[in-house]
């Protein structure tokens, strides 16, 4: 019994030691690092206005994750991210066999991101094509494939999209993956 009850206390005592962590936890930033410079992304697109929404969400997700300071200029930081919208594309995946309009489409939205040491203008992590793509159900009586007319149309789109899109660029910076 005695044995019984040391085997049950080296289990626990393991268990605790073996332990799961996420990878990427990590941050490659510099210890130095206090501020993020973020200016207005460039778009290179006809979507309206895409560069003040894709900046914004970024922006946000930096301060949401608490420990930088982001302001929107490219002098005074210790660190410069840029970004560059250069393609949207629009295109429908399902079609309605009844009416033969798009029910379902899919949204790429093509990037370059670079962020630079402001000190010596070292690149510290770049991405010149960054790639995401986002499927939606179409509303009723959407029949473009044009990316702005669909994005004026439903905003609500655009928005999740440049939502996943910060997400995955901040967690790219920060997580070190």
């Amino acid at each position: 019994m005695k044995s019984a009850r040391w085997l049950i206390v080296l289990a626990a005592v393991a268990a605790q030691a073996c332990g799961y962590s996420l990878a990427g936890r990590g941050s490659f930033l510099p210890a130095y690092v206090k501020t993020i410079g973020i200016p207005a992304f460039v778009n290179r697109t006809t979507v309206f206005n895409l560069e003040s929404l894709v900046t914004n969400k970024v922006r946000a997700e930096f301060i949401g994750r608490g420990k930088y300071q982001i302001l929107p200029q490219n002098t005074g930081v210790d660190l410069l991210l840029n970004g560059e919208v250069s393609a949207v594309t629009l295109q429908p995946v399902t079609i309605n066999q009844q009416t033969g309009l798009a029910s379902r489409y899919a949204i790429t939205m093509t990037a370059r991101i670079e962020l630079r040491e402001t000190r010596d203008n070292t690149m510290l992590w770049e991405n010149p094509s960054v790639m995401f793509r986002q499927e939606y159900d179409a509303t009723a009586g959407r029949t473009s494939t044009d990316a702005v007319a669909f994005f004026q149309q439903d905003t609500g789109a655009l928005d999740r999209m440049s939502s996943e899109f910060a997400r995955t660029i901040v967690s790219a910076i920060l997580e070190a993956f």
